[in-house]
């Protein structure tokens, strides 16, 4: 990702900050969800030293680290309690606190057009209700899901793909959508997915084409399904009393940089996506296509079981979101 985001390296960053933020007017501490190497982790700093660039004595964000500073299911609430001021990272994490996560998983449009069309303001109410935090942009967005398996799938009498006691890697997100494939959703920490892909123990995983690589599954995942489906759900918040005390001068250039980032990183995900997908492909990776009625079936199972679940874990936003980010 190093020649996507042009960035400095890490050691640069958080060195050649210092004496830049023991000047600044007002400091932001952020964490990420995800460990620096990571592409989405590798965006989200890139967020951090445009806002630092320009934020010279006005504003500046200290990056103090991914998981290993604070642990992905404690990090809200480190946010929340102001333990920290900036967090990145899924909002799925939360699914169960904020149902309304499911408009960004299941989102058809991007996050450009639903700033437009009032959907992001929407989702920033849900993240205060339901989460206690500000939520001031949400970027990554198009970066779609795929299956992924190790060996060549079975085919049913028509030539259509059968997913049936498939074994596959989840997670909470895409387990509904899985089952209704018939395929069987296996739990397994990340840490631990190599390892059991090199041993065989399950078939397959879900993943974003952008992750394929960073995270070496692609050694052992050869096929790809295609269409991909869902979309990604990144978003920065902030502790909102952290916001409130930040300068409006401050206030308005972070959000000026998350409008912004949300394109930018939008343009650099979608070259990403391409390389990664001619890299793989030469690397020797089958891409199966399904068939135009196949397909169909396939993502009308996998969206609806993502606006069900919203629906059904009971939101007063579900008519405002889906009208914003679902025009399938």
């Amino acid at each position: 990702m190093k020649r996507l985001f042009q960035r400095a390296a890490l050691a640069g960053l958080i060195l050649g900050a210092l004496p830049t933020l023991a000047n600044a007017a007002d400091t932001l501490r952020a964490v990420t969800a995800f460990p620096t190497n990571l592409a989405f982790a590798q965006s989200f700093l890139g967020f951090v030293d445009e806002v630092n660039k320009r934020g010279e004595g006005v504003v500046q964000i200290d990056y103090i680290g991914g998981p290993e500073a604070i642990p992905q299911n404690q990090q809200i609430d480190a946010l929340r309690r102001g333990v920290v001021d900036m967090q990145y990272g899924p909002s799925s994490f939360y699914l169960g606190r904020m149902p309304e996560a499911d408009a960004w998983v299941g989102a058809t449009v991007t996050p450009m057009e639903a700033r437009k069309n009032g959907g992001f303001e929407v989702m920033q109410q849900a993240f205060r209700d339901k989460l206690g935090v500000e939520l001031i942009g949400h970027i990554e967005g198009g970066v779609q899901f795929h299956i992924y398996l190790i060996d060549e799938p079975k085919r049913d009498a028509n030539g259509k793909v059968d997913f049936s006691d498939l074994q596959i890697r989840s997670q909470p997100i895409y387990r509904a959508f899985f089952e209704d494939l018939g395929a069987i959703p296996i739990s397994v920490n990340v840490p631990d997915v190599y390892t059991g892909l090199e041993r065989k123990t399950f078939d397959g995983a879900g993943c974003p084409i952008i992750g394929i690589k960073d995270l070496n599954w692609d050694r052992f995942l050869r096929y790809r399904i295609d269409p991909g489906f869902f979309s990604t759900d990144l978003g920065i918040t902030v502790n909102p009393k952290a916001w409130q005390a930040l300068s409006p001068e401050s206030r308005a250039l972070i959000e000026e940089v998350a409008v912004e980032w949300e394109q930018r990183s939008f343009d650099n995900f979608q070259a990403e996506i391409e390389a990664t997908d001619k890299l793989v492909r030469e690397e020797g990776m089958t891409v199966i296509t399904l068939d135009d009625e196949q397909a169909a079936e396939f993502l009308d199972a996998a969206y609806d079981s993502a606006w069900a679940r919203m629906k059904e874990a009971g939101t007063p936003h579900y008519d405002a979101l889906r009208e914003a980010y679902y025009d399938r």
